[in-house]
């Protein structure tokens, strides 16, 4: 009875770190949808200074310039880690189904009386 108690234990951890990867996962998509927007914000501005429709500054080229590099720089680092993290969680997974499968259940109910 201990053993599934420490199982039953370490498959709660398990899961509030599968938890803790789901809200990584999802606050690195936010990350990837708002380097996106600013890569295109960038692109537009750049494609605005170079038509003239904003005057062709050098503060418009630089602010541009450093939207679209800073996106993409964003956009990498954040697709990076959302790929780890997603292999995190596939391994906390299968660690948690492994744990579930070694657990000896039993039926609730099912009795001679």
């Amino acid at each position: 009875m201990m053993d599934e108690d420490d199982e039953g234990g370490q498959i709660s951890r398990i899961e509030a770190r599968i938890e803790q990867l789901a809200e990584v996962a999802e606050r690195c998509r936010k990350i990837i949808l708002a380097s996106k927007i600013v890569i295109s914000g960038g692109v537009a501005l750049l494609l605005g200074a170079m038509l003239g429709l904003f005057g062709s500054t050098a503060v418009a080229f630089l602010g541009a310039m450093a939207a679209v590099l800073g996106g993409i720089v964003s956009l990498g680092s954040n697709v990076s880690t959302l790929r780890q993290t997603m292999a995190a969680m596939a391994a906390a997974e299968a660690l948690r189904s492994d744990l579930i499968g070694r657990i000896d259940l039993r039926v609730v109910g099912e009795g001679t009386g």
